[in-house]
């Protein structure tokens, strides 16, 4: 039985990757470079000093952050040096006090001074909680606590402070939202200023202490650690993109994030929970789902294009952030993130889903852009190709389209400003500008010097080499057409073959030839199979498939022959 599970499973499998193949072959293509040939920056196993994998406790703390978070734990070991140690250290804490706050089964009077004093724990050698509830998924890394301490105090002074520091402020905000909740009117966001400073409390803390942990171990400069308000933006990008993604999962918990001021302002909806009554599914049973032709769906309808321009509001400040960085490493974990978020809001953009489950972008294009986004210049493409999606998306009738155009045509703008797109079609080969073509002029010749001069060779070779290039180039040019004529005559060869095979089996047999009644019978069968069959990916069926067609084609026409000639 297990075994033909296996197979089954494994023919699943390969119908996706074959689907990946017909549908979107260069993100299967990004897929197999990602799990074959892809080499991490930094690995942290190479440097076991630097990373703490000698130590026993250290390796508990790497095997806590595969336990509560497998997509950061990728990302946070391929740091450089000391950095993922630091890093993983920091999302630990950060981890242990998000566990506290969302433990339900802890009496506020328990859990709010926990929160307020959490950040003294950490120089308590030995502290660990054991009364978190049996279900909460990460009590473990609580129970054994104690091991994140101890790795904690060996941090240098900078990095033990921007850790304390940080858990101190989110500590005193979760306490404060806590309060909020036992209040008569509970945990909700009334106005947009609510939703930004709750976002800052759980997400734009998160990215201030990175930018302070960059400097402090080094890796990057002293300028990072002072760009608060751009860490911020990118802490909130992250969070509110989640926060909307999250909607029906958050609902059915009970918990509600999206401020009042967006949703409630005038009675259509009592709760935040209210608003997806104004979807409904596609068709019965299928799982899709779209706007409803109602005053609750078209209310629900401006809810989400407000929440997600408000997200998108914070894109520019991510990357001006990102183009400051300077290690690859350093780039390439506060990247890989933002791209991710970007390329989930552009998919929950007009998407009626997101009320009813949680809305993911497909794991071979996340890989597309994990691999994609290793510089500004690339990261910046991605944006701006994901804005100009989201415009196609928008509708006009939407009361929030012209603040969109707007602040697309802020990427777009900086994105111009930053990286020209004369240059882009440099890189491109598109010489639609003069100076796009002046520009690739030039580097070409330039590389062209730069590689031939390493090589020892004088000005006359130079000269003589770039000479026979573009007498290659012409060659080039004159096979690719000698192939085309090649191929047209081959084409008009056949055609001319069968009017005459047509036009000599009329003249002497006076009768339908058997090779278009072959060719005849052949396309009917196929479109009346292939109109009632369920289509499938498989190459085996498809090789069936037409292999009987074809034998059942030529016994038709032999019949029709016999019956034609009367026998």
């Amino acid at each position: 039985m297990w075994r033909a599970i296996r197979l089954q499973l494994l023919h699943l499998a390969s119908m996706e990757y074959v689907k990946l193949a017909v549908t979107h072959p260069s993100e299967l293509r990004s897929l197999i470079t990602y799990k074959v040939w892809r080499d991490p920056v930094h690995d942290f196993r190479r440097n076991p000093e630097a990373s703490g994998f000698d130590r026993e406790r250290m390796r508990a703390c790497w095997s806590f952050l595969d336990a509560t978070s497998r997509s950061f734990a990728a990302v946070i070991k391929e740091l450089k040096g000391e950095l993922s140690r630091v890093i993983c250290i920091f999302y630990l804490v950060l981890r242990g006090l998000d566990t506290v706050e969302d433990d339900m089964t802890l009496k506020p009077e328990v859990k709010i001074p926990l929160l307020l004093d959490f950040h003294k724990k950490l120089n308590e050698p030995g502290w660990n909680f054991t009364g978190s509830g049996p279900n909460e998924k990460d009590r473990q890394l609580l129970v054994e606590f104690d091991k994140v301490i101890d790795e904690y105090q060996l941090l240098n002074e900078g990095c033990r402070f921007v850790i304390a520091d940080i858990c101190a402020r989110m500590g005193a905000g979760m306490a404060s939202y806590i309060e909020l909740g036992n209040s008569p009117t509970g945990l909700t966001m009334q106005t947009w200023g609510d939703y930004d400073l709750y976002c800052h409390f759980v997400a734009g803390l998160v990215g201030e202490g990175l930018s302070g942990l960059f400097v402090q171990t080094q890796i990057e400069r002293p300028l990072i650690g002072l760009q608060l308000s751009l860490s911020n933006h990118m802490g909130l990008f992250l969070q509110k993109t989640n926060i909307i993604r999250d909607y029906a999962e958050d609902c059915r918990e009970g918990r509600s994030f999206w401020p009042k001021e967006c949703w409630g302002t005038d009675g259509v909806f009592v709760h935040q929970g209210e608003v997806q009554r104004g979807v409904v599914e596609t068709r019965r049973g299928s799982g899709s789902y779209k706007f409803a032709d109602t005053i609750e769906g078209r209310k629900a309808r401006q809810v989400l294009s407000a929440m997600l321009l408000d997200a998108m509001s914070h894109v520019t400040s991510s990357l001006e952030y990102l183009i400051l960085l300077r290690d690859q490493s350093v780039f390439n974990f506060c990247a890989t993130p933002q791209v991710m978020a970007i390329a989930t809001l552009g998919k929950l953009v007009e998407n009626a889903d997101v009320y009813k489950k949680n809305v993911k972008i497909r794991k071979s294009l996340a890989v597309r852009l994990i691999l994609r986004s290793t510089n500004p210049r690339d990261v910046a493409m991605i944006f701006l190709n994901f804005a100009r999606e989201i415009h196609q998306k928008l509708s006009a009738d939407d009361p929030n389209y012209v603040r969109w155009c707007v602040e697309l045509g802020r990427i777009q703008m900086w994105c111009e400003y930053n990286f020209p797109s004369y240059v882009l079609s440099a890189y491109r080969n598109k010489n639609s500008d003069i100076r796009a073509h002046a520009y690739q002029s030039w580097v070409f010749a330039r590389d062209r010097e730069i590689r031939y001069k390493a090589l020892g060779k004088s000005e006359e070779q130079l000269s003589a080499e770039a000479e026979a290039e573009r007498l290659l180039d012409t060659d080039k040019g004159a096979y690719k057409m000698l192939f085309a004529v090649i191929g047209l005559a081959i084409a008009a060869i056949i055609l001319i073959g069968y009017a005459c095979w047509m036009f000599v089996w009329y003249t002497i047999e006076g009768r339908v030839d058997p090779l278009s009644l072959f060719l005849y019978y052949s396309y009917r069968l196929a479109r009346e199979r292939i109109w009632d069959m369920k289509i499938t990916l498989s190459p085996l069926f498809w090789y069936r498939f037409w292999s009987s067609l074809f034998d059942q084609a030529a016994s038709l026409t032999m019949e029709d022959m016999r019956v034609f000639h009367g026998h």
